[in-house]
Formats: C-alpha cells, sequence, structure tokens
C-alpha cells in the first residue's frame, strides 16, 4: 500500500513540475490570474479537482 501511496505522490510531483520547467512564463502568468479569483472560484476548482481524481480512480481501480 505504501509503496503505491509514494509512487503516485512521486507521479503527481512529475506532473506538477513539467510546468514550470518547460514554460516558466507561462506558470508564472497562470498563479498571477489565481491570485485574482474569488474564494468560492478556488474552491470550486479544487472540488473539481477532487471529484475528478475520485472519478478516474474508481474507473482505473
Amino acid at each position: 500500500m505504501y509503496k503505491i501511496l509514494l509512487l503516485a505522490f512521486a507521479l503527481m510531483l512529475l506532473i506538477e513540475g513539467m510546468l514550470p520547467f518547460l514554460a516558466p512564463h507561462a506558470w508564472r502568468d497562470m498563479f498571477r490570474r489565481l491570485t485574482e479569483l474569488a474564494d468560492g472560484q478556488i474552491r470550486f476548482i479544487g472540488l473539481s479537482s477532487m471529484v475528478l481524481g475520485l472519478i478516474l480512480l474508481m474507473l482505473f481501480r
């Protein structure tokens, strides 16, 4: 179980690090725009991300 969890964490770090490495200007621009969003909008993005992750987990399990 821990091995799978660590592999998932490593994959997340790999994917998250790709955009700042490949396109730092676009990454900085994206975060600048994110800071201008209202709290409710950020919460909706977080909720959508969690729901999509759960759906993908259920589909590929």
